[in-house]
């Protein structure tokens, strides 16, 4: 667990002798982290060979310029466009080409730093901003090719040279808009024959020009008009797109890719699903695949929400259908945002000027596709959609036809004699029983009745790779309204258990709990259930990967679909606490439709989740919590809070990463954030309680079986409460927590865990302060931090867990508590801000990372310094040059000892005025001032330190919000830190964080990092559940 850098990968390499490395397998990070290894001569070194496409093919498909070369010379189209290296050169070639034009960096993943430039000032904006987040300080400027369809195949070649499409897929939005942020359809719907071929030529033209071994994806810009193309870029790697194929076609990509790494040939490689076929074919498709983004931007201030060739997604899902409309609302539905699909959404009759409608179709965001629903039934002809948005008339004659039907649902009678067709009809083409029930004004549980009693019900479908031409025995499975009979036949066995996987990747909930799934169905087959079953519909997750349980159900998790299933299946249990908040949320619905729950009760779930409940439940059990109410009216609301003073937290229920939890701080803000929480939590209600600040946030993971309670452990976060335990920087074991505190955090915790009759995995968060523990949140289920608690601690978590959920007892295997450890385990967030434009990377209660690491080390500064470099934080170099602005008086006086100490480390130090003084006035001398952002043309100015690099880090402790006497200083902060952001300089906002770190500093000089391998960690604890 180190960071992919060349300098802890060498250290590795010196230490394990590898005869071979992979570099494909990785993403970008490990992709240039190669390239960079090969140039440093690290791998000739050391004799290391890279399997598969060579490092200098990789250097050809990702180096702007080499690729633009390569194919050149294999007599394929490419953009007219030119590498620059300087602001001078980009300006001369923004000139040549002629606005619009997209500038690209190399050596970048989903776009970063990239932009449509239409005139020359928004040009500099872009590359001065690219060339600082470029590895090798170069973009590609190229002509726009607005309106043009984009097209992606993937591609597998061998040594030998044979090679072959798996895949294709179309993007809904057309060329400016990142695929990552596309509608994606896979097969292509819109292409002709010809058209088809003409791409699929040049795919192999292209790769094999380039001389790529195993799998890639190309990514091209057709004209249909003139079935001119252009190709746009090659990923010589496993990529976000080598997923969705795989999944979407049921070829394993990953798996190919490697053995043709390793030397085998195409014709040599059986296919897995069928068992006879050779791997040298190209799978057929009897469905149509729709994979959707996810995006996460109204968590963000101030974020621009426009899309274009910069990703802002943070996730995907994959519908699968028989027809294109079944397949994008299974996909609508599957984001988890509030949608029952293309129509039927609460929101959907808003009034919305045609003005506003129309500039959302021209200028894209996150909302497009739902504001082409509104245009449709607004009268906006496709033809003018067409005009506005690029997008194919085909796609939106598809909307179109789900608008027809959800209008016919709202007027026919029950009476009429094809009223049973029309819901046949209505449910081929994906509509839900909850969308049916919106038009005809009733509840989904009253059309499900009916349509069974009509037997309408869905047919599970295989997905074989070969559409059925050939026998295939696949557990690859969905279900579908588009057929008459189940492709397979239903075992009998006396075990049968479901798990119902995390769904969609998000903010707050990513690969984390995708580990737990997978874990708990390991541990179901190890404890002798006889068929263990997945539904999940993420195509990112190994969870989807078809071999990794006895059936897999790309299916929704949704309560319709979920009693689908299990009317199929009729399982013995089904587990629910291993996925995150969705299926966490669906526990007591199930529980309710006669669905047996294994572990936890759905009752259970209910008491911890709704905020109400397990406050009370809190002040039954005697434990203290911050003095909180459930008010029903905003007159008693405002009274509890002028009694226990601002600031007050208002907590939703039944939410993720602490969504639409706010801090208020006046009675104005309260207002607002008591309409955002209504709306986000609709069936659940909201709870306010005072806020304490500054207290230590701790956190507890553990399992119960109903008699023993292992703690996994007791985690404490470096920041203090107030940042959302997943945006936290935290440690195992504990820091600064007496044996007093550690003493009540296990007593309240085994009380809590007794009185909710927990059978499984739980999670409960803690404040402490002035020597009070108070609980603050308890889940029922695995947290996102399990599996960094399971590799710190050397146990298994989500195994113990499974065992607890089947009724099985720690006692009867001899483990009822864990071990102490000898080295520390520290987590950090990653987060996407750079790809945010606006958005302000100051944190708060609402999770804003959209990822994690964790590293192990000797002691908490050798684990810290490894995962912050592990999240790609620019450490500031030896007596290099540091930014402080601090806001308020009695922040200054508590950065003191901070620039104090990197002072006598022999760091510049640059201040704005009031924060020079405050260090000058505490004895730090040779501070250097800055002037303001708001002091333009004044010399020396904070912008041009930031523009120019010469600042290293930038520790940016802001203002409170509710100063709203100083919003001029809060407006200056929020433009040092997102110029920082986007000229890829280091930002810290955290006082404790900001600590931390010049501790790290300190103490980096002559220390060596700890390389060791998670096996030796584990092997050297006195005992272990692995």
């Amino acid at each position: 667990m180190l960071p992919v850098t060349p300098e802890f990968v060498e250290e590795v390499i010196a230490k394990e002798r590898p005869d071979s490395i992979l570099l494909g397998f990785g993403g970008q990070t490990a992709l240039n982290c190669g390239v960079q290894l090969a140039k440093k001569g690290i791998l000739e070194k050391y004799g290391v060979k890279v399997l598969g496409t060579p490092v200098q093919t990789i250097e050809d498909t990702e180096d702007r310029e080499l690729f633009r070369q390569s194919m050149i010379k294999a007599d394929i189209s490419i953009p007219r466009s030119k590498s620059a290296k300087t602001m001078q050169e980009a300006v001369a070639v923004g000139k040549e080409i002629g606005y619009p034009v997209i500038i690209r960096l190399a050596y970048a993943l989903g776009g970063k730093g990239s932009g449509v430039a239409h005139n020359e000032k928004e040009l500099k904006d872009i590359v001065s901003r690219a060339l600082g987040q470029s590895m090798i300080s170069q973009v590609l400027i190229e002509e726009y090719l607005g309106h043009w369809k984009e097209i992606e195949y993937e591609v597998v070649r061998d040594y030998a040279d044979n090679c072959l499409t798996v895949c294709n897929m179309e993007n809904v939005d057309p060329m400016g808009v990142h695929t990552g942020d596309s509608i994606v359809i896979a097969p292509s719907q819109t292409l002709s024959n010809r058209e088809y071929h003409i791409l699929r030529s040049a795919s192999i033209k292209a790769i094999r020009r380039l001389g790529v071994v195993g799998e890639c994806n190309i990514q091209w810009a057709l004209d249909n008009k003139s079935e001119d193309i252009r190709a746009i870029e090659v990923n010589a790697r496993l990529s976000r797109s080598s997923a969705l194929a795989s999944k979407a076609t049921g070829y394993p990509l990953a798996y190919i890719a490697t053995k043709l790494s390793i030397g085998y040939l195409l014709p040599e490689l059986v296919n897995k699903v069928t068992g006879v076929t050779t791997a040298c074919f190209e799978p057929a498709l009897d469905y149509v695949v729709v994979k959707y983004p996810r995006w996460d931007l109204q968590k963000f201030r101030n974020v621009d929400r426009h899309i274009g060739p910069q990703m802002k997604s943070v996730g995907e899902v994959m519908g699968i259908g028989r027809c294109l409309e079944e397949a994008l609302q299974k996909a609508v539905r599957m984001l988890d945002i509030g949608k029952l699909g293309l129509v039927c959404n609460a929101e959907e009759d808003e009034p919305e000027s045609l003005e506003e409608i129309k500039d959302v179709l021209a200028n894209p965001t996150d909302q497009r596709l739902f504001k082409i629903v509104k245009a449709l039934k607004q009268g906006v002809s496709i033809e003018e959609i067409y005009r506005l948005s690029g997008v194919d008339p085909f796609f939106t004659h598809k909307i179109k036809n789900v608008i027809d039907m959800q209008n016919k649902l709202d007027t026919i009678s029950q009476q009429d004699s094809d009223f049973l067709d029309t819901i046949r009809e209505a449910k081929r083409i994906g509509f839900s029983d909850m969308q049916i029930a919106i038009c005809r004004g009733t509840d989904e549980f009253t059309i499900r009745k009916l349509r069974k009693e009509a037997n309408i019900v869905p047919a599970i479908k295989q997905i074989d790779t070969l559409a059925a031409e050939w026998p295939a025995k696949t557990n690859y499975l969905y279900l579908t309204y588009g057929g008459d009979e189940d492709d397979i036949t239903f075992s009998s066995v006396s075990t049968k258990v479901i798990v119902l996987g995390a769904g969609v990747f998000r903010i707050g909930s990513s690969v984390e709990f995708d580990w737990c799934g997978v874990n708990t169905i390991w541990a179901l087959k190890k404890n002798g259930i006889e068929e263990a079953i997945m539904i999940n519909y993420n195509p990112e997750t190994v969870s989807t990967d078809y071999d990794m349980s006895d059936k897999l159900y790309f299916e929704e998790l949704t309560l319709e679909r979920i009693l689908d299933i299990c009317d199929k299946e009729q399982p013995s249990g089904v587990i629910v606490s291993m996925g995150g908040q969705i299926p966490n949320n669906l526990a007591l619905k199930l529980s309710e439709a006669g669905v047996n729950l294994l572990g936890t009760s759905g009752e259970s779930i209910d008491q911890a989740e709704d905020r109400t409940k397990f406050s009370a439940l809190l002040d039954k059990l005697g434990i203290p919590q911050p003095e909180w109410r459930d008010l029903s009216t905003t007159r008693d609301i405002k009274k509890f809070a002028s009694n226990v003073g601002y600031p007050v937290l208002i907590r939703p229920s039944y939410v993720l990463s602490g969504s639409a939890m706010r801090v208020a701080y006046t009675e104005a803000e309260l207002g607002d954030y008591l309409k955002l929480a209504a709306k986000v939590s609709r069936e659940h209600p909201a709870v306010i309680s005072k806020f304490i600040e500054n207290a230590k946030e701790v956190e507890v993971d553990g399992v119960y079986d109903g008699e023993d309670n292992i703690i996994g452990a007791i985690i404490e976060h470096v920041e203090n409460a107030g940042v959302h335990s997943g945006d936290a920087t935290m440690g195992i074991p504990t820091l600064t927590l007496d044996s007093d505190v550690l003493r009540t955090v296990r007593d309240y915790t085994h009380k809590i865990v007794e009185a909710l009759k927990i059978r499984g995995p739980y999670n409960i968060q803690y404040l402490v302060k002035d020597g009070v523990t108070y609980v603050i949140e308890c889940n029922l289920r695995a947290s996102r931090s399990m599996p960094y608690v399971s590799k710190t601690r050397g146990v298994n978590m989500i195994e113990l867990a499974t065992l607890a959920i089947l009724g099985k007892k720690f006692k009867d295997i001899g483990f009822t508590d864990l071990p102490e450890i000898s080295h520390v385990g520290v987590k950090v967030p990653q987060f996407s801000f750079m790809r945010l434009s606006g958005a302000d990377p100051v944190l708060g209660v609402e999770m804003l990372s959209t990822g994690e690491v964790a590293c192990l080390g000797e002691n908490f500064t050798d684990a810290l310094s490894k995962a912050l470099q592990s999240a790609s934080f620019k450490m500031p170099p030896e007596g290099g040059s540091v930014l402080i602005t601090v806001g308020g008086k009695e922040l200054k006086k508590q950065v003191v000892p901070i620039g104090r100490a990197l002072r006598k480390m022999g760091f510049k130090i640059y201040a704005t005025h009031h924060t020079a003084e405050a260090l000058r006035d505490a004895g730090v001398n040779n501070i250097s001032v800055l002037r303001k952002v708001r002091e333009v043309g004044q010399k020396p100015n904070i912008v041009d330190y930031l523009q120019e690099g010469k600042i290293d880090l930038v520790i940016n402790i802001p203002m409170p919000n509710h100063m709203v006497a100083f919003s001029e200083v809060l407006k200056d902060e929020y433009t040092i830190r997102r110029l920082a952001i986007e000229f890829n300089i280091p930002v810290v906002t955290n006082l404790q964080l900001a600590s931390a770190l010049t501790k790290m500093l300190e103490q980096r000089e002559g220390n060596k990092f700890d390389i060791r391998s998670l096996n030796e960690y584990m092997d050297s604890l006195p005992r272990k559940f692995w």
